[in-house]
């Protein structure tokens, strides 16, 4: 089943860059399950929970949470990711729509999750209040950030594209440092949700060569904002140079990233 609701100007922004190169992203969530399934065990994900993803992506956490007996729904802002998510998931019910603005009923679900999606919203506050909203009182809340900067090989990629990008508006604040102790449990807690267990997990992204590794750095929003502004032969050869640490003697590449989770309770 899917449904479509009116986007915000945020969300237009997310779901053009995130679904530039939806096919070549679903390769990099795919490499993300481990987290996920362990996330899912921290949460005690059982049969028959309703679960929503928010940030769903390609489905990949909708499917083994599907595979755990859950009933699941997911929201994108992307019909690019949500199109490759419905053959993944053919069970889902995705909706398209903003995460400020959640299209759910109040009280609907046992399990929210947001990997790596909530501080994309324009109020982190905002969404997680949404994600309050819709779920049933104690239900859990899942919600994952970056972890810190010195355990992410991904920072190195982050440093690499900055340059192309635009500045940020005169004034701008920094974003929160999210991965240090309880800046999370404090932006969750103006949601108004109860911070609960807070834990780090390490995932291994893994490319075969050179070409399969730009592909997959480029398919992420930032990479593909840079692409934007200066084109992809600058963007690729810089991200490229910067990851050159991570290759492996087989030509591969492996990069270790930490990610820092709060288990929160509606």
């Amino acid at each position: 089943m899917s449904t479509t609701v009116a986007e915000s100007s945020s969300a237009a922004r997310w779901g053009r860059t995130w679904g530039a190169r939806p096919r070549d992203w679903a390769v990099v969530e795919a490499q993300q399950l481990p987290i996920y399934e362990e996330a899912l065990r921290r949460a005690g994900l059982g049969a028959g929970d309703r679960v929503l993803d928010v940030g769903c992506g390609t489905g990949a956490f909708l499917r083994a949470a599907t595979d755990r007996g859950a009933e699941v729904c997911g929201l994108d802002a992307s019909q690019a990711l949500l199109e490759i998510a419905r053959e993944r998931v053919p069970e889902a019910e995705l909706r398209h729509g903003d995460m400020e603005r959640l299209p759910y009923d109040d009280d609907s679900f046992d399990v929210v999750t947001g990997f790596n999606s909530f501080f994309f919203a324009d109020d982190m506050v905002a969404a997680l209040r949404e994600a309050r909203r819709v779920a049933r009182p104690g239900a859990r809340v899942v919600i994952q950030v970056w972890g810190r900067p010195e355990a992410c090989d991904l920072t190195a990629m982050k440093g690499a594209v900055r340059p192309f990008l635009p500045p940020p508006p005169p004034g701008a604040p920094a974003p929160p440092a999210l991965w240090e102790p309880g800046v999370l449990e404090e932006i969750a807690s103006a949601a108004g949700l109860a911070p609960g267990e807070a834990f780090d997990l390490r995932t291994e992204l893994e490319y075969a060569d050179e070409d399969a590794l730009a592909r997959g750095i480029l398919s992420a929003a930032l990479a593909v904002e840079a692409v934007a502004a200066a084109g992809e032969e600058p963007v690729r050869a810089a991200i490229v140079d910067a990851l050159a640490p991570y290759r492996t003697p087989d030509g591969g590449y492996r990069l270790s990233n930490e990610w820092r989770f709060l288990l929160a309770t509606a």
